[in-house]
C-alpha cells in the first residue's frame, strides 16, 4: 500500500496518511518538531505534501527540510508544497496602491488588506497580528474581497473570532472560563512575574517578543515560482511543475481534500503549489 505523508498537517488530516504536526490537533497524528528531521526511514513514502509549512522556517531550515523530504522519498516519488504567493500577493498590491492613489474609496480598504497579507506575519510581535485585529472590525469593510482572499480556512478563524466575541458578555460560564484559563496560566504569569524581577521591562519585553518570533506562527520568508523552483531542484528534485490546487500528479489527488472542500472550493486561495519527483535510481 502507498506511504503518504502530510508534514505540519494542523487540524486537515486524512487518515489513510501519515499525519504529522507539531501539535497533534486530531486522532493518529504524529506529534514532532519537523527542525528536528521527519521520524521516518529513507526511501519510504510515495508521497510526501506540506502546504503552509516552509515559508514559517527560516531559510537553513526550509533547506533542511525539503533535504529530508527527499531522503524519505522513494525514487520517483512526488512531493507537493504549497506556499503564499509572493507574485499574486504583490500584484495585488500594485493593483490596489493604483486604484488607491485614484482616490477609489473600496481600494483603500483592499490595500489595507494586502498589506498586511505582504508584510503582517513577517513583522507581527504577538499572535494572530494586524489580521486579526482587521477581521475583528464590525463590519468588515470589504469582507468579499478578504472571504475571497482567506479562503474556507479563513472563513473558519473569522467565524471563531466573531463567535468569541460574541461570548464576551458577562455571563456565570464566561466568568468561570476566565477564572480557569487564569489559574492555568499562573505557571506563566509566574515566570513573567520573575523575568520582569531579573531583567527590566525592556529586556523582558524583548524575551517575550523573541519568544514569540521562535513560536512558529510568523513567516520566515516568501516564495514566488521561480524562487520555490529554484530550492526544489536544489534539494536534487527533477520535474518541478506549478499546480493549483485541484491539481496533482498524485492519484486520486481530489479524493483527499487537503488543499479542496468536496465542493471544489479551494480551501487557502492564497496559496500557490509546486510538485516536484525524486529521480529514479536515487538514493536518499
Amino acid at each position: 500500500m502507498p506511504a503518504y505523508l502530510n508534514l505540519g498537517c494542523g487540524g486537515r488530516s486524512h487518515p489513510g496518511w501519515i499525519n504529522i504536526d507539531i501539535a497533534a490537533r486530531g486522532p493518529g497524528v504524529i506529534r514532532h518538531d519537523l527542525s528536528r528531521g521527519i521520524p521516518l526511514r529513507d526511501a519510504s513514502c510515495d508521497v510526501v505534501y506540506h502546504a503552509a509549512v516552509l515559508e514559517h522556517l527560516r531559510r537553513p531550515d526550509a533547506v533542511a527540510l525539503l533535504a529530508e523530504c527527499f531522503r524519505v522519498l522513494k525514487p520517483g516519488g512526488v512531493l507537493r508544497v504549497g506556499v503564499p504567493d509572493l507574485e499574486q500577493i504583490c500584484r495585488l498590491y500594485l493593483s490596489r496602491l493604483a486604484s488607491a492613489l485614484a482616490g477609489e474609496s473600496a481600494a483603500a480598504a483592499d490595500y489595507d488588506w494586502v498589506m498586511l497579507e505582504l508584510c503582517d506575519q513577517a513583522v507581527r510581535e504577538k499572535s494572530g497580528g494586524g489580521m486579526a485585529e482587521y477581521l475583528r472590525r464590525s463590519p468588515l469593510p470589504n469582507e468579499p474581497f478578504v472571504l475571497e482572499r482567506i479562503g474556507e480556512e479563513g472563513r473558519e478563524l473569522l467565524a471563531a473570532l466573531r463567535a468569541r466575541e460574541a461570548r464576551r458578555g458577562v455571563t456565570f460560564a464566561g466568568a468561570l472560563r476566565r477564572v480557569l484559563r487564569g489559574l492555568r496560566s499562573l505557571p506563566a504569569a509566574a515566570r513573567r512575574l520573575v523575568a520582569g524581577v531579573l531583567l527590566g521591562a525592556r529586556d523582558r519585553r524583548a524575551l517575550e517578543i523573541g519568544r514569540f518570533r521562535l513560536c512558529g506562527e510568523v513567516h520566515q520568508w516568501m516564495y514566488d515560482r521561480f524562487s520555490l523552483a529554484r530550492l526544489l531542484r536544489e534539494a536534487g528534485f527533477h520535474e518541478v511543475l506549478a499546480r493549483d490546487a485541484a491539481a496533482s500528479r498524485i492519484p486520486d489527488w481530489g479524493s483527499y481534500h487537503l488543499d479542496t472542500l468536496p465542493d471544489g472550493r479551494v480551501i487557502k486561495p492564497d496559496l500557490f503549489f509546486m510538485e516536484a519527483v525524486k529521480p529514479e535510481g536515487t538514493e536518499a
